[in-house]
C-alpha cells in the first residue's frame, strides 16, 4: 500500500485522491483526505493534518473525519473539515462551525452578455463599490430596530420578503428556502445582536468579495441548461457571512462550553474544539443561535442581492426584471446541521459539522428545492480575483463518501501576514486590469495584497479532485469581471 509522511503522521492511500490517517489509539474513527499528491504537499504544509486526527477524538463521530481539497489550518478544526457526529450520543463542537456562521456563497444569473459589460467594467465597478457597505465595523444597508433583528434571527429569508427586499422565487432558490426553522433569537447575546444591528446587508472584509463574472465553459450542456447558465454570459457571485454577529455567537459559547463541559474538553487533545453533549442545555442553546446567525447570513446577502439588482437597473438603465437577474442557488459553509446520513445500514441523525465545506446533496435528496430536485444541488466554489470560478452540481458519490459535501473554494496556500509581505495591493490590481482585464476595487491596498491570486491554491485542481471522486460533478466555469471587497 502506498503511503505518505507527513512529519509524525503517515496516510495510506486508500485509491486516487482518497488517503487515510488509520485508526489508533484513543480516535474514534479513521481520518481521510480527498486530494491530489501535489494539494496534499500543500494541505500538509502547516497543522492541517494534525487538526483533522484530533477532530476524530470528539464523541459519537461517525465513520471518519474528512478534509476536503481545498483544506488547510484552521481554529481547532481545519478549513475544508467534515464531521458526522451522532445527534443524540455525540456533542456539537462551535470550534467545528467557524467564527463566520453561514459564510456562504450565492450566484445571480443575468441574460447580459459580456459585450454588454465590455467597456464599461469600470463604471460598474465604481458604482458596486459605492453602493454596498464593506470593510471592517459597522454601516449595512438596513439598521433596524432591536425587533427587527429579533424577525430577521427568527425568520431569516421570510423577513427579507416580507419588507420588500426580495421575491418568493429568491427563497425557492436558497438553501433550506432561506430559514432555519430551530433558530433561537433568545440564544443570541445581546452584544451579538448590537454587532449585528448595524452591519445588516455589507460584504466585511478579509475573503469576503462581490465579483461580476462570465461564464467561460459549459461541461455538463443539460445540467447547465437546468440551472439557466450558458457560454458568455454575466452572473454575480457574492461571499460573505454573519459578520460581527456570528462571530459573536461563536465566542459566546465557546467561553461556555469551555466552563460548564471541562471533563468533556479534558478527553480532547485541542481545547478549540470545545464540545457540548448533544442533548446538553449548552447544545441546545448553541443549536438555536447558530441556525439564528445562519438566518442572518442569509438575509445579509440578500439585501447585497437587492442593491446589487438596484445599480444594473441604474448602470444600465433596465430593470433587473428585464435583465432576468435571478438568484440561482444559496450555499452555506460554516454550519452543523441536523440531518439523516446512513451508517452501518441504518438511518441516523447526525450533526453533520461542515466548516469551509459545502453541501453538495444529489438528485432526490429530499432537501433539494423542487427547481433543482430532479437534477442535483449547485454548488457554488469561487477561486481566486485571478483565476476562475466554478458552478457544481451534487455528486452521485457524495453522501457515501463525504456526508454529501464537498469543497468551498480554492483554498489559502499563504497566511495574510505573508501575503502582504509579498504581494503590493495597487500593482495586483494593476497587473489584473492591464492583463487579464480584471477590475478591483478594495477599501485597501492591503486587502488586496491579502487576497492576490498567489495566495491560493489552483481551484482547478480542487474541483478536479471533486469531478473525479464523483462527490461534486464540474457543470460550468465563470471569470471575473470586476470585483468589490472590503
Amino acid at each position: 500500500m502506498r503511503t505518505y509522511e507527513a512529519g509524525d503522521i503517515t496516510l495510506q492511500r486508500v485509491r486516487e485522491y482518497v488517503w487515510e490517517i488509520p485508526r489508533e489509539g484513543e480516535m474514534n474513527v479513521p481520518a481521510r483526505v480527498l486530494a491530489s499528491e501535489s494539494l496534499l504537499d500543500e494541505i500538509s504544509d502547516d497543522k492541517t493534518l494534525e487538526q483533522l486526527k484530533n477532530t476524530t477524538h470528539l464523541p459519537g463521530i461517525r465513520k471518519h473525519a474528512l478534509c476536503m481539497p481545498d483544506g488547510h489550518q484552521g481554529y481547532g478544526f481545519p478549513v475544508g473539515g467534515v464531521a458526522g457526529i451522532d445527534a443524540e450520543n455525540g456533542c456539537i463542537s462551535p470550534g467545528a462551525v467557524g467564527y463566520d456562521i453561514n459564510c456562504g456563497v450565492r450566484l445571480l444569473r443575468t441574460n447580459l452578455a459580456y459585450s454588454d459589460i465590455r467597456g464599461r467594467e469600470e463604471e460598474l465597478v465604481d458604482a458596486l463599490f459605492d453602493a454596498i457597505p464593506s470593510g471592517l465595523g459597522g454601516g449595512g444597508i438596513f439598521e433596524g430596530t432591536r425587533a427587527d433583528i429579533e424577525a430577521i434571527l427568527e425568520d431569516g429569508m421570510e423577513w427579507a420578503l416580507e419588507n420588500g427586499y426580495a421575491v418568493p422565487e429568491d427563497l425557492a432558490h436558497c438553501e433550506d428556502e432561506g430559514r432555519r426553522p430551530e433558530a433561537d433569537a433568545d440564544a443570541v447575546s445581546q452584544k451579538a445582536k448590537d454587532r449585528g444591528k448595524v452591519q445588516v446587508g455589507s460584504l466585511g472584509s478579509g475573503n469576503h468579495f462581490l465579483e461580476v463574472q462570465r461564464v467561460t465553459d459549459v461541461f455538463l450542456e443539460d445540467v447547465a441548461e437546468e440551472f439557466g447558465l450558458e457560454e458568455d454570459q454575466i452572473v454575480v457571485m457574492i461571499h460573505c457571512g454573519s459578520r460581527g454577529l456570528g462571530h459573536q455567537v461563536c465566542t459566546d459559547y465557546l467561553r461556555e462550553i469551555e466552563q460548564a463541559h471541562q471533563g468533556l474538553l479534558a478527553s480532547l487533545p485541542d481545547k478549540e474544539l470545545a464540545a457540548a453533549p448533544a442533548g446538553s442545555q449548552l447544545a441546545e442553546e448553541y443549536y438555536g443561535a447558530m441556525c439564528a446567525a445562519i438566518n442572518f447570513a442569509w438575509v445579509n446577502r440578500q439585501l447585497i442581492m437587492h442593491r446589487t439588482r438596484e445599480v444594473f437597473e441604474d448602470v444600465f438603465d433596465r430593470s433587473w426584471e428585464e435583465m432576468e437577474m435571478e438568484l440561482l442557488y444559496d450555499v452555506a459553509h460554516n454550519i452543523a446541521k441536523k440531518e439523516v446520513h446512513e451508517i452501518d445500514g441504518e438511518d441516523q441523525d447526525l450533526y453533520v459539522h461542515r466548516k469551509g465545506a459545502t453541501r453538495a446533496f444529489p438528485a432526490g435528496r429530499p432537501e433539494l428545492p423542487p427547481a433543482y430536485a430532479d437534477v442535483g444541488q449547485p454548488v457554488l466554489i469561487p477561486g481566486s480575483m485571478g483565476s476562475g470560478s466554478y458552478v457544481l452540481r451534487g455528486g452521485e458519490r457524495s453522501l457515501e463518501e463525504t456526508f454529501g459535501s464537498t469543497a468551498h473554494g480554492a483554498g489559502r496556500l499563504m497566511s495574510r501576514t505573508e501575503a502582504k509581505n509579498t504581494f503590493w495591493g495597487e500593482d495586483v490590481q494593476d497587473e489584473l486590469r492591464d492583463q487579464q482585464h480584471v477590475y478591483v476595487k478594495a477599501q485597501s491596498g492591503a486587502t488586496v495584497a491579502e487576497e492576490a491570486p498567489g495566495v491560493y491554491k489552483d481551484v482547478d485542481e480542487v474541483v478536479n479532485v471533486s469531478d473525479a471522486l464523483g462527490i461534486g460533478d464540474k457543470v460550468a466555469r465563470t471569470y471575473p469581471v470586476c470585483n468589490i471587497k472590503g
